[in-house]
């Protein structure tokens, strides 16, 4: 058990507990490599997109880049706030977390992928405006306000992240404090709540659920009418670059959505599953972003090979 402090009214916990994630002893080393490498390729590549697309004009000044290096920059963030607490599961140190780190964590894993998910919706809405209105997207769409687009996303997601953080640790906990999960997150945390959850089940459901549910909406529209516009095209290079492009976004929203959804439509579940399927978009989906638009994305791969001939270039010149 974690440290408490005694008061009048009843034990209040200072801590928690990380139960963490189910796993044989006699794996422990080789889930401890396994998640090491997780996280050193996850960083590697997604810091390997940012670059590229800080480091090639012809992708920089772009709002699909744009987007893709901010979503870059999130993959990193997330990742560091989830794996390396999840290594030390993995490790004989103490899986206590103090109750403010669990805050923090809460808040940031709120905030990060409250943040994807609007960024999914302006990548959606970018790539719509791209094919369907190609003559109107310069006014439509650019690099400021995209910008602009982005840091009022983030100001929304700050504020998304505080209310659910603030309503989840304003409840008094004083039942043993073991979070049955790897991170601090809403279900598992508010089930050690010595008081009525009842408000903070409401809000969440309002706050996520409606929230991601409209995101996936939108996104899902905006795709029905860039499939429409792509049949329509008269040359088969240009559906073949669109769907290129588009695919890579497709593919990134599926799986980032589908164990989301998973996991916050069924608050009260204790699968067993639900950990593997948290693992999955909190940690292999950052690591699969960078792969999937290096591998699907033609663009980046022509930019890399720009940058790539260019490096080569100035090397023979010394």
């Amino acid at each position: 058990m974690g440290k408490t402090k005694n008061t009048s009214l009843d034990t209040v916990v200072t801590d928690f507990i990380l139960l963490g994630l189910s796993h044989p002893p006699n794996l422990r080393s080789l889930l401890f490599l396994v998640f090491f490498v997780i996280y050193i390729l996850t960083q590697l590549g997604n810091l390997l997109i940012l670059l590229t697309v800080w480091a090639d004009l012809k992708l920089r000044p772009r709002p699909m880049y744009i987007l893709l290096g901010v979503l870059s920059f999130l993959d990193m963030w997330l990742s560091s706030v989830i794996v390396p607490r999840l290594i030390l599961d993995f490790t004989p140190s103490s899986k206590a977390i103090l109750f403010g780190d669990c805050v923090a964590q809460l808040f940031f894993f709120h905030f990060l992928g409250s943040t994807q998910c609007f960024l999914y919706t302006l990548m959606a809405y970018d790539r719509y405006l791209a094919i369907c209105q190609p003559l109107r997207y310069p006014v439509l769409m650019n690099g400021r306000l995209c910008t602009v687009l982005v840091a009022g996303a983030w100001v929304a997601v700050s504020i998304h992240g505080s209310i659910q953080a603030t309503l989840t640790f304003r409840l008094p906990y004083c039942r043993p404090n073991q979070v049955d999960y790897f991170i601090c997150d809403i279900p598992a945390v508010l089930r050690l709540a010595c008081a009525d959850t009842a408000v903070n089940q409401l809000v969440t459901f309002v706050d996520i659920e409606v929230v991601a549910a409209s995101c996936f909406m939108l996104i899902l529209l905006s795709y029905a009418n860039i499939v429409h516009a792509i049949l329509k095209m008269g040359t088969t290079d240009g559906r073949r670059r669109a769907f290129s492009t588009c695919g890579c976004h497709l593919t990134v929203v599926t799986v980032y959505y589908v164990p989301w959804i998973f996991i916050y439509l069924r608050p009260g579940s204790k699968s067993p599953l639900d950990g593997a399927v948290a693992v999955f978009y909190t940690v292999v989906t950052p690591l699969l972003n960078p792969l999937i638009y290096t591998l699907r994305n033609q663009e980046v791969k022509s930019a890399l090979k720009r940058i790539t001939a260019g490096r080569r270039a100035v090397n023979e010149n010394k």
